[in-house]
This record gives C-alpha cells, sequence and structure tokens, in this order.
C-alpha cells in the first residue's frame, strides 16, 4: 500500500528557480557615499550617494534618497526618492516613489501618485555590463586559489637537490 518510489520521477526533478531576495540593508538615519557593486541585493533606507551596479535586486525605500549619476541593477523598486538614470530589467515605483532621470528597462510598473521627471526607453531586453557574477568574496577566492597552487618558493633560498646516489643494500652472504 505505501511503497516507496526508487526511481525519481520527472516532475520531482525540475530545477528551483532562484528568488531574489535582500542581502543588504542600509538603514534609516546612515549616510552613505561610495559604491555598491556585487551580485545580492541591497535595500537603502538611508541616504546614499555614488554608483550602483548590481546583479540583484536594489530597493529604495520609503525614507530611502539615492543620488547616482547611473545605476546599474537587474531589479529596481522606489519607494523613496532617487536622482540620476536607471538601467533595468524591471522597474517599478510605488505610490510614494519619486525618479529625477531617465530609464531604460525591459518591464516597467508603476502605482496611482508614482512620480517620474526623465524618459523610458523600453526594450526587448537590457545588458547591464556588470561582468561575470562573482563566486564569493575576495579572500574566499585568494583561499580557493591557495589551495589548488603550490606555495612558491621564497626569494634567495634554492630548492632542495636531490641526491643522485641510490643507497645499494647489504647482501647477507
Amino acid at each position: 500500500m505505501f511503497k516507496r518510489k526508487d526511481t525519481p520521477s520527472s516532475e520531482t526533478a525540475q530545477p528551483i528557480q532562484a528568488v531574489e531576495r535582500i542581502t543588504s540593508v542600509l538603514g534609516a538615519g546612515v549616510i552613505w557615499h561610495g559604491s555598491i557593486n556585487g551580485s545580492g541585493g541591497v535595500r537603502i533606507e538611508g541616504a546614499f550617494e555614488g554608483e550602483i551596479a548590481l546583479q540583484g535586486m536594489l530597493v529604495v525605500g520609503e525614507t530611502g534618497r539615492v543620488t547616482c549619476e547611473n545605476i546599474r541593477a537587474a531589479t529596481v523598486i522606489v519607494a523613496g526618492a532617487v536622482r540620476g538614470n536607471i538601467t533595468t530589467q524591471k522597474l517599478e515605483i510605488r505610490a510614494s516613489g519619486r525618479v529625477w532621470g531617465d530609464v531604460v528597462t525591459t518591464a516597467f510598473v508603476t502605482e496611482d501618485g508614482a512620480f517620474l521627471r526623465g524618459q523610458i526607453r523600453m526594450e526587448e531586453s537590457v545588458d547591464l555590463n556588470l561582468g561575470p557574477s562573482p563566486e564569493g568574496t575576495p579572500s574566499e577566492a585568494i583561499v580557493a586559489r591557495a589551495a589548488v597552487q603550490p606555495p612558491e618558493p621564497e626569494a634567495g633560498k634554492k630548492k632542495p637537490a636531490r641526491s643522485s646516489r641510490s643507497r645499494k643494500k647489504k647482501s647477507t652472504a
């Protein structure tokens, strides 16, 4: 009656779709000048000025204020204020969202009350020019490389020479 199947069915062997998620938060009251790059998702509730290039999701919360010349991210959701051009595969401007800048996207969603001052260019596909996705942090990459490569001899030290003499067995006669 209750038998266990030994062979996996083709229905259960389907790949699981990756869900975009937030991995970092810039909290309210925080002011940050610099750049945000990587593959994770970022939520900004404070003030940010600089450069943003993400392979993941960027969420600008209701208290978030972002000033960038160009924002590049896979998905951008704006509930706060953004000043700068946005290049993304999907842009969503919520009712409280304000955007001053030009947009290049494949999908655009807006709610009643959202504000956009700029031009929207819809494309069939958008290249974010972000390069290959990083496999891990730089320190993880260094550790992985060190595990694969043999250590280099230190400068000035010679490698120990192997003896060319072979040992002979004593015969027991």
